[in-house]
């Protein structure tokens, strides 16, 4: 059987990403999005990255995405914020200051699940960090660890397994397995 492959290529990326990439507040400052050399170092694939066209990438700040990551359809990562303070007309506020704006640095192997959104105030994202589908994560997580919820809080740590556990495991939970599918 030959075997599934759900990174994407350069074309499929570079496709995704000009959609994905936004600048919303470019007229106050314009980061960039920053691949990690790794995303493209496997050498049996082009990338080993999956990230949605649909998904947004506020890069009014500079985001950086390690290797292995995931980011799904409609979800969000923000880098900026609008300032909510005083009584004074907030568009006149936002006229007159601009935005608030931070880098963001993404580690290896984090996931973002289906419209989760990923706040300003979040500055690094860990190496292995899932966040459950529909989440909003306000601060930093530890590294492996699964949040989930709104705001986004710690259920479990991901423990390493040997692929048997692994196995054991995608049995116990489903009825059928990933490699069962034609």
């Amino acid at each position: 059987m030959k075997k599934k492959i759900f990174t994407q290529t350069r074309a499929q990326l570079d496709l995704a990403l000009e959609q994905a990439v936004r600048w919303p507040h470019k007229h106050f400052h314009k980061g960039k999005l920053i691949l990690h050399p790794d995303v493209f170092a496997s050498p049996d694939r082009e990338t080993n990255v999956s990230i949605s066209r649909f998904s947004v990438l506020d890069c009014t700040g500079t985001i950086e995405v390690g290797p292995w990551c995931c980011f799904s359809p409609r979800c969000r990562i923000y880098t900026h914020d609008h300032f909510h303070m005083g009584r004074r007309p907030l568009l006149q506020l936002h006229e007159e200051q601009g935005v608030l704006w931070q880098d963001k640095k993404i580690g290896a192997d984090v996931w973002i699940h289906d419209e989760a959104i990923v706040l300003y105030q979040v500055t690094e994202i860990p190496d292995g960090f899932v966040l459950g589908a529909g989440s909003i994560l306000t601060k930093n997580p530890g590294p492996y660890e699964i949040w989930v919820g709104n705001p986004a809080r710690k259920l479990c740590t991901r423990e390493e397994l040997s692929d048997k556990e692994i196995v054991q495991e995608i049995s116990r939970r489903s009825a059928f397995r990933l490699s069962d599918i034609p």
